[in-house]
């Protein structure tokens, strides 16, 4: 929980339909990387170029911002810049970037603005597999497929400023989200089309473009995976792709019937053990900058602080929120925001929070010696009437700690002091608890004879489904043993 992002809603709503307009050119086209004919509203080029500019900082604050590490920066700034050389305007200027975020995940803006979260790249397990992304996102960008959505009218629905998003694992957890809306938009169609431009552009740079179709289907499996932590084992379609884009498994068919047309010649590039070598130490999942899950505790040591949600609940990180998944729809949403004046914890819920929501049980509070406040009302949802509880805790300046306690009916009671206690146990940190925190960090590791995946995964710090977190981390099969000298990639805390 990074606490600094703003909405992207504000950030829309300063692209007046007058400036649009200004950006567009009606025209009927025919485009020279797709071939395709069609009457769509096209940006110029250096529009495109100017749009991009403008939001790479607020795509930034709202995707984890840049992962601090100038030699892995480099290494994907000099992938990208290769591929689009192979492109069919090599002169097109691209910014390629790695975005501090667990989420797998990759998007490009109009402009030639790349992003990779570190998350995408943990999972890849080589340099050609990587290579497939970039093509991808460049793919995007060369079809112009920002340019068809703005002719479409995409813009007043949100999110019309990206280009292209590869994968968004977890944004079925992650319904909170503000970046949600960013991350929807194409079609099926323009994503398969920039799966084909993605192997195109990896092949003329000298990768195997099978790798890609490897990648994607690391990908499902890595969607399945997530399901299998939330608890949902067989709905892996609700963490992979908003389920707006074609599932892992067809675009997974499609790329490597494309790579096996592609060809290529022999001696493709895959690079295995230098992409290996190359994010060997990258830090995985939380970075201290957020905050760090560590099963159902939350610490955060910048905004010194820890909290525990009730058995049965996980715990998921975002930029905006923490957000505690329970059973049947209950929800602990936990966040700090601008207390906009308000005097204190009850003036912030009854005149700020929840101004015009019917409240009971106001009364103040005291929580880790700070004054804080509690009320109680019903939401409407999508999935029936919920009873929700508010907590406020002033956090210093004209800050508030917030967390929203949001449950079923029947289950209200039942909850009842299991909420109260994760609002009490919000505390701050010891100088030792900040000492010990530290980040998990992938690390390589070489297969020794005798070795298996269970013993390996029994090894890392995260104890639930370990060894399938090593086999979808490592692309290993299920019934599958490395080989003795293999590197692998391993879990470390520090």
């Amino acid at each position: 929980m990074c606490m600094r992002r703003p909405s992207l809603l504000p950030l829309l709503r300063r692209t007046t339909p007058f400036v649009v307009a200004a950006l567009l050119l009606p025209a009927c086209t025919t485009n020279p990387v797709t071939g395709d004919s069609q009457f769509t509203a096209l940006m110029a080029p250096e529009k495109e170029a100017a749009i991009g500019a403008q939001q790479h900082p607020e795509m930034l604050r709202e995707f984890g911002g840049r992962y601090e590490d100038a030699r892995l920066q480099s290494y994907l700034d000099g992938l990208g810049q290769r591929l689009a050389q192979k492109t069919e305007m090599p002169g097109t200027r691209y910014t390629f970037t790695v975005l501090d975020s667990p989420i797998v995940n990759a998007f490009a803006l109009p402009g030639g603005y790349v992003y990779v979260s570190r998350g995408l790249m943990a999972l890849a397990n080589s340099e050609a597999e990587l290579a497939g992304v970039v093509g991808h996102e460049i793919g995007h960008v060369t079809a112009r497929h920002s340019a068809d959505r703005y002719g479409r009218g995409v813009l007043a629905q949100g999110g019309a400023l990206l280009a292209g998003v590869f994968l968004g694992s977890q944004i079925g957890q992650l319904a909170q989200s503000g970046s949600q809306m960013a991350l929807a938009g194409f079609s099926r169609g323009q994503e398969l089309q920039a799966d084909g431009l993605g192997i195109r552009y990896m092949t003329a740079a000298g990768y195997d473009p099978q790798e890609m179709a490897g990648f994607l289907s690391s990908m499902g499996r890595q969607a399945q995976l997530e399901a299998l932590l939330a608890g949902k084992p067989g709905q892996a379609d609700q963490f992979s792709y908003l389920q707006t884009h074609p599932p892992t498994g067809e675009r997974a068919q499609q790329a490597a019937a494309a790579a096996q047309q592609a060809g290529g010649g022999a001696n493709l590039l895959i690079r295995r053990d230098e992409y290996l070598s190359a994010i060997d130490g990258m830090i995985y999942g939380d970075s201290p900058d957020h905050g760090f899950v560590r099963g159902r505790i939350f610490t955060h040591p910048g905004l010194n602080l820890r909290f525990e949600v009730p058995d049965g609940f996980r715990l998921v990180n975002s930029e905006d929120a923490v957000v505690g998944v329970g059973p049947d729809g209950a929800q602990i949403v936990f966040d700090q925001v601008p207390g906009q004046g308000a005097a204190t914890p009850q003036d912030y819920i009854t005149r700020i929070w929840a101004a015009n929501a019917p409240l009971g049980q106001l009364s103040p509070l005291t929580i880790d010696g700070q004054p804080a406040a509690t009320a109680a009302t019903r939401l409407n949802t999508k999935a029936g009437a919920m009873d929700a509880r508010l907590v406020a805790i002033r956090a210093g300046g004209d800050r508030f700690r917030r967390f929203l306690f949001v449950s079923p009916p029947a289950l209200s009671a039942q909850l009842s002091t299991a909420f109260q206690a994760t609002a009490t146990s919000l505390r701050r940190l010891s100088a030792d608890e900040q000492t010990k925190l530290k980040p998990y960090r992938l690390r390589l590791v070489q297969v020794k004879p005798g070795d298996s995946m269970a013993g390996i995964g029994a090894r890392i710090p995260l104890r639930d489904h370990s060894e399938e977190r090593l086999r979808v981390l490592n692309n290993i099969p299920p019934g599958t043993e490395p080989r003795p000298g293999e590197w692998i990639k391993t879990i470390t805390e520090g």
